[in-house]
């Protein structure tokens, strides 16, 4: 929703202003506005292999969606992994050996909607909740086995906005190669009227002009939105991480969650006695 904001505040503050005193038809010129985005095109295939450009095609889509991530997902989380825990310290660990298995026939799981419409997160979270029920590792080496997966999602995430704030940096050069061949244009028309040359090197201006509109007005709002999406998605593996290693550790379902709690970002994160209260009224 805020990109397309942005965008139109671009289009207003450019050729809204520039309508004020000059022509707009001055800046249509079709075939430089084929040639720009062909060349941005042909610059993003030629760039990536076809991983790269099919997470870049499916990332896309984000950058116009609402963040899923916020304060009532993450209170969710928190009292899934409460219940959990509860469960593991009230029955044992092997009491949620079907919860795992099985988590979309978990009576645990299905409360919580929210959370398993994630599947990456689920299957984090049973992962490991699978090798403590397993008891082969310990503490430290689960937490080695988490940061190198979350280092790894990480970096995958990243794929998308890494490759669409490429693409910004290329378009304006690609705005001067447009603006160059229209000049190359010109100089071969030399001969003609004044109007006439006036309009053909206006005409080559427009290619500078529309590289750098495309460039900082669209492509890199764009890698922007999209890295913020990549780095908000990438919390609740720390808060699950967090939590798990907490209980590993012996602390009780209510400490470890306090420690999932304060991972958080401050606009996100339910207060102490909010979290407590919640997780009292679904527990009744």
């Amino acid at each position: 929703m805020f990109l397309i904001i942005g965008y139109v505040v671009v289009l207003l503050a450019s050729l809204g202003t520039y309508a004020m005193h000059g022509d707009l038809l001055a800046l249509w010129v079709p075939l430089e506005y084929v040639a720009i985005f062909g060349l941005m095109i042909g610059g993003f295939i030629a760039g990536n292999g076809p991983k790269a450009i099919k997470a870049t095609l499916k990332g896309l889509p984000m950058a116009l969606k609402g963040s899923p991530y916020n304060k009532a997902l993450y209170v969710d989380l928190l009292a899934l992994l409460f219940e959990i825990l509860a469960k593991v310290r009230k029955e044992g660990l092997m009491s949620i050996e079907n919860d795992i298995e099985n988590p979309d026939s978990s009576p645990i799981f299905s409360k919580y909607p929210s959370v398993t419409a994630d599947h990456h997160v689920v299957e984090f979270m049973t992962d490991y909740l699978r090798m403590m029920v397993g008891g082969n590792l310990n503490a430290f080496e689960i937490e080695n086995l988490m940061d190198m997966e979350i280092e790894t999602h990480h970096q995958e995430a990243h794929t998308a906005p890494h490759v669409v704030a490429k693409v910004a940096d290329a378009v304006p050069a690609f705005g001067i190669v447009v603006a160059v061949m229209g000049v190359v244009n010109v100089m071969g028309s030399v001969g003609q009227p004044p109007a006439v040359l006036g309009k053909m090197i206006g005409g080559a201006l427009v290619g500078t002009f529309l590289g750098i509109l495309v460039s900082y007005g669209f492509v890199a709002p764009l890698a922007g939105q999209l890295e913020q999406k990549v780095e908000e998605g990438g919390k609740i593996y720390q808060v699950i991480k967090v939590v798990l290693l907490a209980s590993m550790n012996g602390y009780a379902p209510q400490v470890a969650i306090e420690f999932g709690r304060k991972v958080l970002y401050s606009t996100d994160r339910p207060g102490f006695v909010e979290l407590e209260q919640e997780i009292k009224n679904r527990k009744g």
